[in-house]
């Protein structure tokens, strides 16, 4: 039996591993050790764990890592934090391997610690490109420390070979989340609305916007251009998803609340729980933000994307994705393009870029071949025979 240690440390990144999780639950040749850290452990960040368990999700381990600030230096303590945490898990549970997901900074030190123990890591989706956020050094920095690379597209596994990594330890699988999408049951509208306890009586947009790490203080100053064109738009209602734990994101969500206090046409969520959020998503008019999910997701429901501002900047576009800066002016023009009869008939005939829905089973049929075969040989990825520095 081969022990795999799976870390999720945010409501997005579990949602996206969950597929993965109960398929290699169900199989009694994995030892599967699910690990929650950071933002699911947070009141502030609504508890999120909690939906782990209620889907019925053994947790391994509960890892406090997260500093309640979320400045770069709370960042950098956050990250120290968990690496002496995880050093500690690490030599307790000596997994046969760490399957991690994304670019976020948790990720990244558990990761460094998990190179120090020699365990080798697969890392689900190198080679994508946010060059409006740290997230992209720190996705790189990931797929240097990794020994096996999932991508959502070819172009993405192409660039991780670029990186140097070996051609036959680089998988293209798709985005998982168009699996989500296309197996995992959605509400009708009454449904969504009891769920919300929010009564959906106009058109509405789901809206997604996280700090832009590498523009220092404009975080704010673009957020308040959207939440300007919101009020502009009376006869919609708005979804709001809070910002994630990064550097900024507390401003936001202060903000989204601020809003929502005043405005009757909005509501906001600190966590909308994947079955909500994807059957949101089923019935919105469009997606507004700079999540990634606008691009990933939105395009498999035919449904217009306004991506605002250089978060995503480098990530594969599809058809129904309108990219705007992130102005009034900007912003306004782009909203009234996607709600255009138009556009939005060009948006229902998209084909999502990033995959046809299968990527557990081929992620999972890679991760027996390699690691029930027994062929991980770390020697040749960073060390030699006395474990030195090659």
């Amino acid at each position: 039996m081969k022990t795999i240690c799976i870390l999720t440390a945010t409501r997005a990144e579990y949602g996206l591993l969950k597929p993965i999780i109960v398929k290699l639950q169900e199989e009694a040749a994995w030892n599967v050790r699910l690990v929650v850290t950071g933002a699911h452990l947070s009141p502030e960040f609504g508890l999120t764990y909690k939906e782990i368990e209620e889907d019925g999700i053994s947790i391994d381990e509960k890892i406090e890592m997260l500093v309640s600030a979320d400045t770069p230096a709370a960042v950098s303590k956050s990250m120290g934090l968990a690496m002496i945490s995880f050093a500690d898990y690490f030599a307790r549970v000596q997994p046969d391997m760490l399957l991690v997901l994304g670019d976020r900074y948790e990720t990244l030190a558990v990761c460094m610690a998990a190179m120090n123990a020699r365990i080798p890591i697969a890392h689900l989706y190198g080679g994508e490109t946010t060059e409006g956020a740290v997230d992209e050094s720190i996705r790189h920095a990931i797929t240097k420390l990794s020994y096996l690379h999932f991508t959502s597209t070819e172009s993405y596994r192409r660039r991780v070979i670029q990186l140097g990594e070996e051609p036959d330890r680089v998988f293209t699988v798709g985005a998982i989340g168009i699996e989500n999408i296309l197996h995992h049951p959605l509400m009708d509208k009454q449904a969504l609305e009891e769920s919300l306890a929010y009564r959906l009586e106009k058109p509405f947009a789901l809206v997604t916007f996280h700090p832009v790490t590498l523009e220092n203080d404009e975080s704010a100053n673009q957020f308040q251009a959207l939440l300007d064109v919101c009020a502009n738009f009376p006869d919609m209602q708005f979804i709001f998803t809070k910002a994630n734990a990064d550097t900024n994101g507390r401003i936001i969500n202060e903000m989204i609340d601020a809003y929502v206090t005043a405005h009757e046409h909005a509501i906001a969520f600190t966590s909308l729980g994947m079955p909500r959020y994807l059957s949101a998503l089923k019935h919105c008019q469009l997606v507004i933000g700079n999540s990634s999910s606008g691009l990933l997701e939105a395009p498999s429901f035919g449904i217009p994307t306004v991506n605002i501002g250089d978060r995503q900047k480098g990530r594969l576009q599809a058809p129904s994705v309108i990219t705007c800066e992130p102005t009034v002016e900007a912003i306004t023009e782009a909203m009234h393009t996607a709600l255009s009869a138009a556009f939005r008939e060009q948006a229902k005939q998209t084909v999502n870029p990033y995959g046809d829905g299968h990527t557990s089973d081929k992620i999972i049929a890679v991760l027996k071949e390699i690691l029930m075969g027994d062929r991980i040989d770390l020697k040749k990825r960073f060390y030699d025979v006395e474990g030195e520095n090659q």
